[in-house]
């Protein structure tokens, strides 16, 4: 697998996005316009970081990172239908995870947020350490007008510096 960064593949980008689903994801079909659109307006680029995830010279997904200049970043991950469930998304999730602690201006934590049906996402962050911090009561509002709960998981950077993971203090108290 090897992450390189969008430069103006706008056509690629286009076929990406609008050849899958994103069953997971607030639009979950967006249209070619839309896309042209975005990348038009600087979508991929004002405060953010996007790359390719390619797999055996093929573009097989996205990598969104948000947030780029402030201390606590976020990131989205899209891959395409034929890359799914082939341990692709866990080197992604890997691979941002050290390219963000890794910037020269010390992040402090990176946060990740994912509907709460989105098993495969959760399990993924899960195995790469991330901890699981809070779940988002009718948090994710989606195109077609529904509204969903959202999970949000968390790496902070001394865990990452320590090679562990600090439990949370959610239920300390009881309110």
């Amino acid at each position: 697998m090897n992450i390189v960064k969008l430069e103006k593949e706008l056509n690629e980008l286009v076929a990406l996005m609008t050849n899958n689903n994103w069953d997971f994801h607030p639009d979950q079909k967006p249209s070619n316009e839309q896309i042209i659109k975005a990348y038009q307006e600087g979508w991929y680029q004002k405060d953010r970081e996007t790359f390719w995830i390619e797999k055996n010279n093929i573009k097989v997904g996205l990598i969104i990172i948000h947030d780029i200049t402030d201390t606590i970043p976020s990131f989205d991950i899209r891959l395409d239908r034929i890359a799914r469930g082939k341990g692709i998304g866990e080197k992604a999730v890997n691979w941002i995870t050290d390219y963000i602690f890794k910037l020269p201006d010390k992040k402090i934590r990176i946060e990740a947020y994912t509907r709460s049906d989105n098993i495969a996402m959760r399990k993924t962050f899960s195995k790469c350490g991330y901890v699981k911090e809070g779940y988002l009561r009718n948090a994710w509002e989606n195109k077609d007008g529904t509204v969903s709960d959202s999970i949000c998981y968390a790496f902070i950077r001394s865990d990452w510096e320590n090679k562990e993971i600090t439990p949370i203090k959610l239920n300390d108290l009881p309110f």
